[in-house]
């Protein structure tokens, strides 16, 4: 049996949860009834899944709107099982209309924060996944869908976890060729590790009853996604600021700083969002590239298609969305040159793909200044004469070398890369090493301290507050930690004006460099 504490963590992948919080399994059977996609639940970390990344999200509960539906009928799945012997998991909607986003406190306390080597980090927790059966996957033995569907984890480890009780069904303990019915709750415990973040402050930049506009630092996601949930900008608010149950406006990819709106009311955000819907919002962008920018005013309307939602990759194409973002020079340090970008339209990575086509990349864009994309790097649409497909390919390829799609930390087999075997940075350590925390049941007990908006977080690693699962392969290695490159991308988000209002950030030290041309601004 798995303990107490593991319970309570139960949730699906967004939002509040008691045991099994019956509001967040309506929603989320709903959402799963309207699409087909099975990416990154139940912990899987095999995909890009940071939507500050823009790249395709897995599917989990909308934290911003409640959802107050008359519900589609489940597809039922071709079974001979008698109605008699399908499991029902009972369903209230009641309170759902006065259901508010965010979290609640219990899941804030799930762990706490320490700074080392100028990162925030995130003390392992214990954690619950949880999701219901797919129609295509009644009948099928338990274990056989989850070595399928879930490939995060080798067999053996889902085997060990229904043996031991942390794979369940319904929250009950099942053996591994037990068949799947239909209606069936699955949840995993997993011994969750985050990804480091900076350290740097998340400064408020304007703060009233309504709105809140904060500076966001490079490298943080705006909210759980993937291998981040407590190394988010919301999460980091809530536990630091006392700032709860915010609602996301827009949002920036994870390595773009600047400014970031949240709504403290729901009226204030729908108002926000249809300015920002309806292009009444006027945004202005700092970036340095590569290269000495041309003079004056460079427009670029190229359409813009995405190339793989499940990456988060996109490129030119006349297969595209309509598109246009104007540049101005504004600086220069040595040969890369401060640009100011103004996107008059919203696709995703706008900017960095325009730049791309243009030929002047942002300098340390881990992708599209990249050679993946051709000798050229994408200049001019040039993606070196391969396909689309062979595009995909060859940027998931990359992407295992060189661990820069949202991955941080993932172990993957060496991959050759034009000639150099490539690796990402770690190291095994014996699991002795670790010093498992057991109880007497030989399961990990989880003793994580736990933190408020009334804590600072630890001003080092505390070992006391550790937890480690035995099971655990992620507490059986030691990451290297992401340095500066891993960290930043020269561009920010650093100016917003809306009908009646306007708010800017201080620029970043990378632009400072550089004799800015004001005039231009």
């Amino acid at each position: 049996m798995q303990s107490p504490k593991c319970v309570q963590n139960a949730q699906t992948q967004h939002g509040d949860a008691s045991s099994v919080d019956v509001e967040n399994i309506f929603l989320h059977r709903f959402m799963l009834s309207m699409s087909t996609s099975t990416s990154a639940i139940l912990g899987s970390n095999d995909t890009a899944t940071d939507p500050a990344d823009n790249t395709d999200p897995p599917v989990m509960l909308s934290e911003e709107k409640p959802v107050v539906a008359h519900l589609p009928e489940k597809r039922k799945a071709k079974t001979s099982d008698d109605e008699s012997n399908v499991k029902k998991v009972k369903l209230d909607a009641n309170g759902l209309k006065t259901k508010r986003p965010g979290f609640n406190d219990e899941r804030y306390e799930e762990t706490s924060y320490y700074f080392e080597n100028g990162l925030r980090k995130v003390y392992p927790y214990f954690f619950t996944f949880t999701t219901f059966a797919k129609g295509r996957w009644v009948d099928e033995k338990i274990l056989d869908v989850f070595v399928r569907e879930f490939r995060a984890a080798p067999p053996e480890e889902y085997e060990r976890s229904l043996e031991a009780g942390k794979l369940t069904v319904n929250y009950e303990k099942v053996p591994k060729d037990y068949r799947i019915k239909h209606n069936d709750l699955l949840a995993n415990v997993v011994h969750r590790h985050e990804v480091p973040v900076t350290s740097q402050p998340i400064k408020v930049v304007f703060m009233d009853k309504d709105i809140v506009v904060v500076n966001k630092p490079a490298s943080i996601p705006v909210h759980p996604c993937g291998r981040y949930r407590h190394n988010t900008v919301v999460f980091i608010l809530a536990k630091e600021h006392n700032l709860k149950n915010l609602r996301t406006i827009h949002r920036l990819d994870r390595l773009t700083s600047g400014l970031l709106l949240f709504g403290r009311t729901a009226e204030k955000a729908r108002a926000l969002e249809l300015q920002i819907r309806t292009r009444q919002v006027q945004k202005e962008y700092v970036c340095r590239v590569e290269g000495r920018f041309p003079d004056g005013i460079v427009e670029c309307n190229e359409k813009i298609d995405v190339v793989s939602y499940k990456i988060g990759v996109c490129k030119v194409s006349p297969k595209g969305k309509d598109c246009k973002t104007t540049f101005q020079k504004i600086g220069e340090v040595g040969d890369e040159s401060i640009v100011l970008c103004k996107p008059l339209t919203g696709r995703m990575h706008q900017i960095r793909v325009h730049l791309q086509f243009l030929g002047y990349p942002i300098s340390n864009d881990p992708l599209y200044n990249h050679e993946v994309f051709g000798p050229l790097k994408g200049r001019g649409g040039d993606i070196g004469g391969i396909t689309q497909e062979q595009l995909i390919t060859n940027l998931i390829t990359i992407h295992n070398a060189e661990n820069w799609l949202g991955l941080e930390g993932e172990q993957v087999a060496p991959t050759e890369i034009k000639g150099e075997l490539k690796t990402t940075s770690v190291v095994e350590v014996p699991i002795e090493a670790t010093k498992p925390m057991i109880s007497a049941t030989n399961e990990p007990i989880n003793e994580a301290s736990t933190q408020t908006c009334y804590e600072e977080p630890d001003r080092s690693f505390d070992f006391k507050k550790a937890t480690s699962d035995p099971h655990c392969s992620e507490c059986k290695v030691n990451y290297r930690d992401p340095g500066a490159k891993d960290l930043i991308m020269f561009l920010h988000a650093w100016k917003y004006r809306g009908v009646d209002w306007e708010y800017k950030t201080e620029l970043p030290d990378w632009a400072c460099k550089s004799t800015i041309n004001y005039d231009h601004l």
